[in-house]
């Protein structure tokens, strides 16, 4: 039975924020809104980042790597003490899911802002979190889960249990160490591989096995308990659209499950929750065939917000974060079962820092423009972000920079809005999914929800980044025209002849593709030019594109404004953002953002003179060096590993030879910096 009560057992004035980036600030907006004081905490890799600047106070806590700043106990403990936090937030990821951090606060007289240090030890170890829910009936996925299990053990068991088979780390979650294996003689490389992530990411190896469910989408469902009794859940949401089983576009409700099912799997999650004595928000997931959607298996709880809650948050009105404080001071739950209501439909798009056309490699650099979707009161779109202009994205954490997120009255006008407001999210100076995730969404499985949580996998196959728009390569040549190209013909590097101005002419190269662009020009101002535009692709057979052209600088209170610019194309006015950056234009416009370099002159050289090197293709750190100096390798031999921003790259030799190693284990390693070299033998 739900029960109401005002009480506030607990007062929180002030709350520590024990995370960075988006979901800092996310948590400011709703401490800012209550009432409460917000204590930011920072690593010198964030001294001047956007949740510093937005938080009432901020603490540094240590040095770039999260080992010794965001993840440090001591060092966080001490930041809340010293500057009199009531209570500690710990967002998502970092130290959310950590039961001696829970333990410490409560011992310091500090609340932690999340469940008992009890139930995170039991949903945090996926064993235990098996045999809890078990109890209460909640369905389970067949396979093998004991605590100490050795890779003999696994290996052993997996035939019974059926291929192919899934292997999964105990501790932690986000994909990290999680493999799926198709036959035998490939599991004992994996099970290596995934002890070895599991340790570094969580510091605990251990790994069980499960059966991978036949064409399987990943549906969760949130609840919110309080520390009376009561325990509802706010509907599921669908996640499946995710790679290396990381989400990136998130929805609610999901467009599988009808009002029956709905209902038994929120109140399978209820008693999820209601196993090891919740209280606060949680997310309970569950993996769901989709030839079966009246099927459906427990997989884990999350013990704290999830990146998606604001899916959830748009279509329930509910404001988790508040929930979170609330319980936490407390109080009885303001809502029971029958108060929520899913209106609409909403659907997030994750927005990382990586090249999704070159195997989602993180990739690194710094936001030289940022131009972010309107998200005035009516426009359905919201956008959780900690991106700045001069923001540097390194590899020491996370690759998500924000989340972009629309509300609709119904699934397909939620995806539109979505899709525009994408189109209207403009990352200059570091390479985004922003793009692949307007190709996903254009998608005609995505669109039918045909969804399965290796669709992107299949999808990637055909995707590409398109050939740079001729708006583009025009945008980025007409920056060489200033007002004296027509007004003075003599300064002009125009030059002049008889009849008219000679045109501008600029090559551009994108990749192997070179380009012409000629502009004519009839008109330059401080704040635009018009003329005569004429393309030609070098590369291509094809013709020269031509159109009449204006250019437009918008200017905002005498400043460059948010770097929009408006190119007239016969007529027709697009918003377009661009930049400059070591001499590479960045252009990103209504369908893409391109990097375009001005043509230079060939090398004469040797096309294999470097053919056997091995190069960084990121920032990051050397975990594992597999080849030693002077060994004789064949094509496809993995030679150096690197981790960045969580993730195992394996790098292999590009031909067969001797092999010369440059790095070390433990090595903090740049993009494009050479690690090995493969040298043909003589």
């Amino acid at each position: 039975m739900h029960q109401t009560s005002p009480t506030i057992a607990r007062p929180i004035r002030s709350v520590l924020i024990a995370n960075r980036g988006e979901i800092a600030c996310r948590v400011i907006d709703t401490l800012r809104r209550m009432g409460i004081r917000s204590i930011a905490i920072y690593s010198d890799a964030d001294a001047d980042a956007r949740h510093v600047r937005e938080a009432d106070v901020a603490v540094r806590v240590g040095p770039a790597a999260a080992t010794q700043s965001y993840l440090d106990i001591d060092a966080v403990v001490r930041a809340a003490l010293d500057t009199g936090a009531d209570a500690v937030h710990p967002g998502y990821g970092f130290l959310s899911e950590n039961q001696k951090f829970a333990a410490v606060l409560d011992d310091a007289g500090i609340i932690f802002i999340g469940p008992p240090a009890e139930a995170i030890a039991t949903m945090g170890d996926k064993i235990t979190a098996r045999a809890a829910v078990t109890e209460r009936d909640v369905p389970v996925v067949p396979g093998l889960s004991r605590p100490g299990l050795s890779d003999d053990d696994l290996i052993a068991a997996a035939p019974d249990i059926g291929f192919p088979v899934l292997i999964k780390p105990s501790a932690g979650g986000g994909g990290k160490g999680m493999h799926r294996v198709e036959n035998a003689a490939d599991l004992p490389a994996a099970l290596q591989r995934a002890r070895r992530e599991a340790g570094s990411a969580f510091g605990d190896d251990s790994l069980f096995l499960e059966h991978f469910v036949d064409t399987p989408r990943h549906i969760e469902v949130q609840i919110l308990a309080d520390d009376h009794g009561n325990v509802i859940h706010l509907g599921e949401r669908e996640c499946s659209l995710q790679r290396r089983h990381q989400k990136v576009i998130e929805e609610a409700p999901s467009a599988l499950l009808d009002a029956q099912t709905r209902a038994r799997i929120g109140e399978a999650a209820c008693d999820a929750a209601r196993s090891v004595g919740y209280s606060g928000a949680g997310t309970v997931e569950f993996i769901v065939s989709a030839h079966h959607p009246d099927q459906f298996f427990f997989m884990e709880m999350n013990t704290r917000l999830q990146v998606e809650h604001p899916v959830t948050e748009l279509v329930t009105g509910v404001d988790l974060v508040e929930q979170q404080i609330r319980v936490a001071r407390g109080e009885v739950l303001g809502l029971a079962q029958d108060d929520i209501t899913l209106t609409g439909h909403a659907v997030e798009a994750r927005v990382y820092a990586e090249d999704a056309a070159n195997g989602f490699l993180p990739t690194g650099g710094t936001i030289a423009r940022l131009v972010q979707p309107d998200t005035a009161p009516g426009s359905g779109i919201r956008v959780d972000s900690a991106m700045a202009e001069g923001l540097i994205v390194g590899s020491d954490y996370d690759p998500m920079l924000a989340k972009v997120i629309a509300h609709g009255g119904d699934r397909e006008e939620a995806l539109e809005r979505l899709d525009q407001a994408l189109a209207h999210t403009r990352v200059l100076g570091v390479v985004t999914n922003v793009d692949f995730c307007r190709f996903v969404l254009a998608r005609p499985e995505v669109r039918n929800a045909d969804l399965d949580t290796e669709l992107l996998d299949r999808l990637v196959v055909d995707y590409a980044v398109a050939e740079p728009e001729p708006e583009a390569l025009v945008l980025a040549a007409v920056a060489r025209i200033g007002p004296r190209d027509r007004a003075d013909v003599w300064q002009s590097a125009v030059g002049w002849r008889l009849g008219d101005v000679a045109p501008v002419t600029t090559r551009l190269t994108w990749g192997a593709q070179h380009f012409t662009v000629a502009i004519a020009v009839s008109t330059a101002t401080e704040d635009g030019v018009s003329g005569r535009a004429e393309v030609t692709y070098e590369d291509a057979d094809r013709g020269p594109w031509r159109a009449d052209i204006e250019y437009r600088r918008i200017r905002r209170g005498g400043t460059d404004g948010d770097g929009t610019r408006r190119l007239i194309v016969d007529g027709v006015s697009q918003s377009w953002s661009k930049v400059q950056i070591a001499g590479t234009w960045w252009v990103s416009g209504p369908h893409g953002t391109w990097q375009l370099e001005p043509a230079r002159a060939l090398l004469d050289e040797a096309a294999d003179d470097n053919a056997g090197e091995i190069l960084s293709p990121m920032p990051g750190t050397v975990v594992a060096v597999p080849a030693t100096a002077g060994d004789v390798v064949a094509t496809g031999n993995p030679v150096v590993v690197v981790e960045a921003m969580k993730m195992e790259h394996t790098l292999t030799a590009p031909i067969d030879g001797v092999v010369a190693v440059s790095v070390r284990v433990g090595d903090k390693v740049a993009a494009g910096q050479t690690l090995a070299d493969v040298q043909k033998e003589n």
